[in-house]
């Protein structure tokens, strides 16, 4: 599996600048413990309180004109909270409606009143339906970006008990959207992150993992497939071809383009394959590049094409045209799987290394570059925006994995911890130069890449077919 020990995605699939998705991942022991209920606690005197509440609103509202003025501040549209699921259908983002009081004669007045109107807040709060989760967590995660500390502590306790990492989609997701919130809340997302990378599992096991989110999710397979499929069509004439790929990882990606360059009609090619590792990836095969070469020496002598490999041991960022040995009369084809999204931008980097990676490999005049990333905006946008992006975009994989694999099944729970949740923590808990996840939209991407001199070139029919 290419990528960054990662897994998921949405793809654009009339370019050959692709998209799919990411991660790899561990978790704390803390993400276990969270109960599989799917209802809200609600205080049996609630019902009692609203009518008195509602007693002393009405007393108030009846004073004599002048007394006190209550305005509701208008609503606009996306920004509704409601106790009932229907009235927040639709919206991207759900936030308890304001009232204001202004006191003209007595401010003790004033005071208690708007102290009813937040215990009347509190109690709608409470009965915000279990299916209406989604809304919750956004809840949660825009009174945090407030910095409203006391309300945020008490609807995360109402999430904790709708969560499960066995239950539907939305309640496993939200197990670990609600750790990333806490650990943001705490400013102890870094540490998270870190801790997670240190619990991964046996680098076998996480292989496993991965092969398995490959299997089951259709999003990895049309990525890596739309590459081979644009690199087999971008060379289908060349004798020669050399392959930089930015993320080799187990290098599986090629087994299909080696058999398709194969069994070309004017016989197979000569391929040169530059696989650029790091450390995650070493981790994920369980061992240095020297794996990845005798996979792809296997398949040569089993597919009867010749194949030549070299490894590089070095962060993608640090590679240098020099150190990728680019030779005359060979077609250049260059691959980013699920990898460039992780080099910093200028965002970030006043350097722009993200950029500066375009203009070097620009520099090698590639015959073709494929793309391969996520489909979603978490790069520059602000915490509450990436938060609602985060949880739309893994709620479709989530739901992809849902309809593939039993919810009770051991293998599945591990797939969604150690290949997605360490991501999302990241999206959410991280900012600056701790938050490595940092997906961009394809029309950033396409933006990038135009300003560096390349151009998109539509997929052939035959291609989109076959894939």
């Amino acid at each position: 599996l290419s990528g960054y020990a990662s897994c998921n995605s949405s793809l654009e699939s009339s370019t050959y600048f692709h998209q799919s998705s990411p991660s790899v991942d561990c978790r704390r022991e803390s993400l276990l413990v969270h109960s599989d209920g799917t209802s809200y606690i609600e205080d049996a005197n609630s019902s009692h309180e609203i009518v008195y509440t509602s007693q002393e609103l009405g007393t108030a509202l009846m004073a004599p004109d002048g007394a006190n003025e209550v305005t509701n501040t208008p609503q606009t549209n996306g920004q509704r909270y409601r106790a009932s699921s229907k009235d927040c259908q639709g919206s991207s983002m759900c936030q308890p409606r304001t009232t204001f009081v202004t006191n003209r004669r007595q401010s003790t007045e004033a005071a208690h009143v708007e102290k009813r109107l937040t215990a009347i807040e509190d109690l709608s709060l409470q009965r915000i339906p279990p299916g209406n989760l989604k809304q919750l967590l956004i809840a949660c995660a825009k009174t945090l970006s407030e910095n409203n500390i006391d309300k945020f502590n008490m609807l995360i306790a109402k999430a904790r008990v709708a969560v499960s990492i066995y239950g539907e989609p939305i309640q496993r997701l939200g197990a670990y959207m609600m750790e990333g919130l806490v650990a943001r809340k705490e400013a102890s997302g870094s540490n998270i992150y870190r801790a997670l990378h240190c619990q991964e599992p046996e680098g076998k096991d996480l292989l496993t993992y991965m092969h398995t989110l490959y299997e089951i999710c259709p999003y990895l397979k049309f990525g890596y497939m739309a590459a081979n499929g644009a690199i087999a069509e971008a060379c289908r004439t060349e004798d020669r071809i050399h392959i930089i790929d930015f993320q080799i990882a187990q290098g599986t990606q090629w087994v299909t383009l080696l058999q398709a360059l194969a069994a070309r009609p004017g016989g197979a090619p000569y391929v040169r394959i530059t696989g650029i590792d790091d450390p995650v990836s070493k981790y994920a095969r369980g061992g240095g590049l020297e794996a990845v070469e005798r996979r792809l020496m296997a398949l040569s002598k089993q597919f009867g094409i010749p194949v030549e490999f070299h490894g590089m041991p070095v962060f993608a960022a640090d590679i240098t045209r020099d150190m990728l040995d680019v030779k005359p009369g060979e077609a250049l084809a260059v691959n980013f799987p699920l990898q460039l999204h992780h080099t910093p931008d200028e965002s970030v980097d006043v350097n722009n290394p993200r950029d500066g990676i375009l203009r070097m490999v620009r520099s090698l005049s590639p015959k073709v570059i494929t793309l391969v990333e996520q489909e979603s905006n978490t790069n520059t946008a602000p915490f509450l925006p990436r938060f609602i992006e985060t949880l739309e975009y893994y709620l479709a994989i989530f739901e992809s994995i849902d309809e593939t694999m039993p919810r009770h099944r051991r293998e599945r729970i591990n797939v969604e911890q150690h290949c997605l949740a360490r991501d999302i923590v990241n999206v959410i808990a991280c900012e600056g130069k701790e938050r490595v996840e940092r997906h961009e939209l394809f029309g950033k991407w396409k933006s990038r890449l135009t300003m560096v001199g390349f151009r998109p070139y539509p997929i052939s029919s035959y291609v989109n077919s076959v894939i």
